[in-house]
């Protein structure tokens, strides 16, 4: 099959980046069965759909003819089997290895043969989930970036075991739901977030140092740098939870302090201060 072939897409997780990618997916006519692990969560996601798609009518960028043929292409499930019949799956539960290996052994069991595992991981190895399943050629990662709906770039990692025709229908598919891919090794991190974490991890040091404070560590970068936002609101926007996760992972892999996450960003993470998704970060958004 080819990506132009593709009509029905399974997605894994309705959190912050599997309802994006749901959105995205939709967007381009696409239909979506995403999947969560109860009603609440998977209530929770489909609102974000929602809203997103009702400011995109209200700032004049979608119809709300268009709008409404989006939401017609999504069939939400708490089922891991409503997924049986799609031609893709792009993975998204929480970036937590052992559930992301749990998952790909019962995917590969639930979904057709031939069908192309896809996991939006931010640092977890291709070939490792890859293993646990009888596809291995047809495991490979496609991370997209939050959010979903706004960010252009789609990063395809190829494990060790990942064929060239599965690389090649994941960056078709990339562009065909209207991204700019770019090939990454299958090394922690890839190519964004290799480069990303020891700039965060480094702002957070500062800010724990009393060298600057929070306001001007920001305003440095977003007027110096021209970034669209400064490292500590960029924190704030990942979830401090995943961005320990991913220094860890990082950090496990490299053995350069650089990754290894600050003790202030791990104290805000067993205090419950994950940033906007709990209300309160580094700041404030209740």
């Amino acid at each position: 099959m080819s990506p132009d072939q593709v009509k029905k897409v399974g997605v894994i997780g309705c959190g912050i980046m599997g309802s994006g990618i749901t959105e995205v997916v939709a967007r381009s006519g696409i239909a979506v069965t995403v999947v969560e692990i109860n009603e609440d969560a998977l209530e929770r996601g489909i609102g974000k759909i929602e809203t997103s798609a009702k400011k995109a009518v209200a700032r004049g960028k979608m119809s709300e003819e268009a709008r409404d043929a989006l939401l017609a292409c999504i069939e939400p499930s708490t089922e891991l089997e409503a997924i049986a019949d799609v031609d893709l799956v792009v993975e998204a539960a929480s970036e937590d290895v052992d559930v992301k290996l749990a998952l790909f052994r019962q995917l590969d069991a639930v979904v057709r043969p031939g069908v192309i595992l896809a996991t939006n991981t931010s640092s977890i190895s291709i070939v490792e989930l890859g293993e646990v399943t009888q596809r291995p050629d047809k495991v490979v990662g496609m991370h997209f970036f939050n959010p979903p709906a706004v960010m252009k770039l789609l990063e395809i990692v190829r494990g060790l075991l990942t064929s060239e025709e599965t690389v090649e229908f994941a960056r078709r598919f990339g562009e065909r739901v209207g991204k700019t891919t770019v090939l990454s090794k299958d090394r922690a991190g890839f190519i964004v977030n290799w480069l990303l974490m020891p700039y965060l991890n480094s702002a957070v040091r500062m800010l724990e140092e009393g060298f600057a404070t929070r306001e001007d560590i920001d305003n440095a970068v977003v007027l110096g740098l021209a970034h669209p936002m400064g490292p500590l609101a960029l924190l704030d926007l990942i979830g401090l939870d995943t961005a320990v996760y991913i220094s860890n992972v990082l950090y496990d892999e490299f053995k350069d302090h650089l990754y290894a996450p600050p003790t202030l960003l791990k104290r805000m993470v067993m205090a419950g201060q994950l940033g906007r998704k709990s209300g309160k970060g580094f700041y404030d958004y209740s």
